[in-house]
């Protein structure tokens, strides 16, 4: 039997730091008070003015190689998850294969919002498990929005910021990848993104003049409660699927380390509370780096790790994420 285990793990922020003092200053009133006690964020990290997005991957990219043992010439496929790539066309992943120098390699985007990483895991997933002649793939979550903020808009540019986590799925004899699911509410998908640059909205002189350049907005509201709302039956649904899967009832007990998307601390600790676990189960970035989207679970997932805090051999670990559209995700994993 061939199943998919994650072998390595890394991560990346750029240098440049701001701190909610920082945009204290710039906005010329008092938010970093506020950041800290509704979302939780006290710092986060921009691109320098050289760096684009597949800089950021191919950083994170090889840090998670190097703690799997490989080469990248040992890859059989790249794919880079994310919504702020180098270029409308052609992929992020193919200028990430180029830099890393894994020639071998296939690549594709997944552009599924802040979702996209956990659809992008699942594939590799099932990629490996059915592709006989495939051992590794390299699956990176990357985020730069810096690049599309309206640094006079408060509710976006103290949130979002720029960073990198990657993984290496490679096949193993030992069950790794045991499920996933996925859901969204297609409703709100004019609610939150970037809306100039596409066919919608080409960016046409005229357009940018009417509308701004390409830039990351809130168009209109959707449930401030939607995450605490969704998250737990999502999960739900995932260890019932993964309880028919491994014929092994799962509850959320079962699960020993649960990571979301790093966009609120307090959705965080309320869908913990609902679903009956401690916090010490989960842990947390956006402190310090912000909101990182795509990036923001497999650069939990390293930081966890680095602290000494992360998967035990034989541990299960969840993964929860959503994002603009909405969409969502969730995936269970035995860790190696």
């Amino acid at each position: 039997m061939r199943y998919a285990q994650i072998i390595g793990t890394g991560s990346h922020v750029p240098e440049r730091m701001m701190t909610n003092a920082d945009f204290d200053r710039l906005l010329g009133e008092p938010v970093g008070d506020w950041l800290v006690e509704n979302v939780g964020i006290r710092e986060r990290r921009f691109m320098a003015e050289d760096q684009v997005t597949s800089d950021l991957a191919v950083a994170a990219g090889r840090s998670a190689l190097e703690r799997a043992g490989l080469q990248p010439s040992d890859l059989d496929r790249i794919i880079v998850a994310t919504d702020t790539p180098d270029y409308l066309s052609p992929a992020t992943a193919a200028a990430v294969q180029a830099k890393l120098g894994a020639h071998r390699a296939g690549v594709f985007d997944v552009n599924s919002a802040c979702a996209g990483w956990v659809i992008a895991l699942d594939i590799a997933a099932k990629t490996l498990v059915t592709e006989p002649e495939e051992r590794s793939v390299l699956v990176i979550g990357a985020y730069g929005m810096s690049r599309f903020l309206d640094w006079s808009d408060k509710k976006t540019v103290t949130l979002f910021a720029d960073g990198a986590g990657a993984v290496v799925v490679g096949a193993d004899s030992r069950p790794g990848w045991l499920a996933t699911v996925t859901a969204a509410a297609g409703e709100y998908h004019d609610a939150l993104g970037i809306y100039t640059g596409g066919t919608y909205r080409p960016a046409t002189a005229a357009n940018i003049a009417a509308h701004g350049p390409p830039r990351v907005q809130f168009v209109r509201k959707f449930p401030t409660t939607f995450n605490t709302e969704q998250w737990p039956p999502l999960i739900e649904r995932l260890l019932v699927k993964a309880s028919a899967a491994t014929e092994t009832p799962l509850r959320p007990d079962d699960v020993d380390h649960y990571y979301f998307t790093q966009v609120n601390l307090r959705t965080i600790e309320a869908t913990m509370a609902t679903l009956g676990q401690p916090l010490a189960k989960t842990h947390w970035i956006m402190d310090k780096w912000g909101y990182t989207g795509s990036a923001c679970i497999p650069m939990v997932l390293d930081d966890a790790i680095a602290q000494g805090k992360g998967p035990e051999p034989g541990s299960l670990v969840l993964f929860c994420a959503s994002g603009g559209g909405i969409s969502m995700a969730a995936s269970l994993w035995r860790w190696r």
